[in-house]
């Protein structure tokens, strides 16, 4: 246990952020996976899911909760499959 009062703060903090980081991943996943789904079986709607995907993606980045190249690999991943099915 933390013995000084910046220490104790210290972990009230990390704390906090690990909560919001770790709320902010999922949804990210489930955005991307609901892209995914979109892809395999094409509808008008499509294009509009997939763009909330990445939409939500580059909010991460900005966020600090994704590394932009792992946001880019996923975005970039997203983009082909959507192209290669218009």
């Amino acid at each position: 246990m933390a013995n000084t009062r910046s220490a104790i703060k210290r972990i009230k903090q990390s704390e906090k952020r690990r909560q919001r980081n770790r709320a902010a991943r999922s949804t990210i996943r489930s955005a991307v996976k609901t892209a995914r789904g979109a892809l395999v079986t094409p509808t008008p709607e499509t294009k509009a899911v997939v763009h909330d995907a990445i939409r939500a993606l580059d909010r991460a980045v900005t966020q600090g909760v994704l590394h932009r190249n792992t946001a880019a690999r996923k975005k970039s991943a997203l983009a082909r499959k959507l192209n290669s099915i218009a």
